[in-house]
């Protein structure tokens, strides 16, 4: 990134037009959109030729839109974003992507979205990304100020995401993977926004409006409810699916083990949340070896249960 640390602030460093730009569409953020693989993968038929295709439809559409909406929020925020620590070295707030570029890429990307996830992948998909479209624009144009309603619209986008890997596929979701996600996405929301609330101090209200309407017992409160629900609707569902007699799954001893690897992957985040330090999960998914060896390790034990 072009940036150097001095103290709580950046020295923005300026790029050229077409690597800001690039850099404005946030592709280190599209890794979120691996989660349109999720319905696919717990159902054991992710490697199928037409399944793949579909899924893979699936997630470049949401690269796009979610792109689009970034640009957007972007051109919205940009003063603000100048007078926060990190924000101020986004590409449209210092200056290297003028708003008229960025609305129209936006345009563009959020057209391309919509064709393809309607022609390419199914009517459900192609509904999803409008809902998604909504609920960003909503966002970004008053919600975002609006307290926990905020958290829902962005936790919105982790659930969509989700949901569109079955409606690319024609696949049913399960009950328990639907609250999981749900749960799961506001465990990270609340993180993100309680990182930003103790890391902002005195000015967090300034640089995000809606920080001054929470309190950090509130913000705890949420995020051990969340994470409580998401581990405990995770292991019924596993549970649940390696029934020996009741469940779908004949691996049922491998497909537990993996409510290990959850389990310690959520205290680990829930720790590094309570020091400051989730204000980007998708830093933590990059960066955090820990994290990344309990992934590791959940990939293997749930590819060994479901397609073992």
């Amino acid at each position: 990134m072009a940036s150097l640390d001095q103290g709580d602030r950046v020295s923005v460093t300026h790029k050229g037009p077409f690597a800001s730009l690039i850099e404005a569409l946030r592709p280190r953020q599209w890794i979120k959109n691996v989660l349109v693989v999720g319905a696919p993968a717990a159902a054991g038929v992710l490697l199928e030729r037409e399944i793949l295709g579909k899924t893979a439809v699936a997630f470049v559409a949401f690269c796009l839109i979610a792109s689009a909406t970034y640009l957007l929020n972007d051109c919205i925020d940009a003063a603000a974003d100048r007078q926060h620590p990190t924000k101020q070295s986004r590409p449209i707030a210092r200056g290297d992507v003028s708003a008229t570029v960025a609305l129209f890429v936006a345009a563009v990307l959020a057209t391309a979205s919509l064709v393809l996830s309607f022609l390419g992948g199914s009517a459900q998909l192609g509904l999803l990304i409008v809902l998604y479209a909504v609920i960003n624009v909503a966002y970004c144009l008053g919600l975002k100020r609006v307290a926990v309603i905020e958290l829902g619209c962005v936790a919105s986008g982790f659930i969509l995401r989700a949901a569109a890997g079955g409606a690319a596929t024609q696949l049913p979701l399960s009950k328990w993977f639907l609250v999981v996600i749900s749960f799961g996405a506001l465990f990270i929301v609340t993180g993100k926004r309680m990182s930003e609330f103790q890391a902002l101090g005195k000015d967090r209200s300034i640089t995000r409006a809606v920080l001054g309407e929470y309190t950090a017992s509130f913000l705890q409160a949420v995020l051990t409810l969340s994470a409580g629900v998401s581990v405990t609707t995770y292991c019924l569902w596993t549970f649940d699916q390696a029934a020996p007699h009741g469940g779908t799954n004949a691996h049922f001893g491998i497909l537990e083990l993996t409510t290990i690897p959850v389990v310690f992957g959520v205290l680990h985040v829930l720790r590094l949340m309570d020091a400051g330090k989730g204000g980007s999960p998708e830093e933590l998914v990059y960066d955090d070896r820990l994290l990344q060896g309990l992934g590791l390790l959940f990939l293997c034990l749930f590819i060994g249960g479901v397609y073992g």
